[in-house]
């Protein structure tokens, strides 16, 4: 089972690399595998060219192994303990939605499919970057779960 979502999630992450929705070495793509456990990719890892070595199996509790993986590990593992529902999750940042986010509440997709599936999707402010690390992992889950319960 985790070879297969490896795989899966080599190809999505490639996919994602190939219409800019990672950076080389930013970003973070994981699924869950049981209630306390996820795999995600590591520090470092290249995102169009990713192998089995490059992700790690972590656990809710922290251990070692949290000091190779992605540095958004605590924002995938609050997700995971607060939603759910939640089964993979991609922290992305495509540069051009980014920029426009920058500027605009919300993003309406244009493609017939986008906006039939998606309609709208609102951009949450952080405020200040100064900090947003700090805060990221609890912050994106709770705005996460204010959007659902709409």
């Amino acid at each position: 089972m985790n070879d297969y979502l490896k795989n899966e999630m080599k190809s999505v992450a490639l996919s994602m690399f190939r219409k800019n929705f990672f950076g080389i070495f930013h970003g973070s793509i994981s699924a869950r595998i049981e209630k306390d456990q996820f795999i995600i990719n590591k520090k470092n890892a290249i995102f169009d060219n990713l192998e089995n070595r490059d992700f790690i199996k972590l656990y809710s509790k922290k251990d070692y192994r949290w000091n190779e993986a992605s540095m958004d590990a605590d924002i995938h593992l609050n997700i995971y303990k607060n939603i759910s529902e939640a089964k993979y999750i991609a922290y992305v940042m495509p540069p051009f939605t980014t920029s426009y986010a920058l500027t605009h509440q919300s993003i309406k997709p244009l493609d017939y499919f986008g906006y039939k599936i998606i309609k709208e999707i609102w951009v949450y402010d952080p405020k200040q970057f100064d900090d947003w690390y700090e805060r990221a992992d609890i912050e994106i889950y709770n705005y996460m779960k204010k959007i659902l319960q709409t």
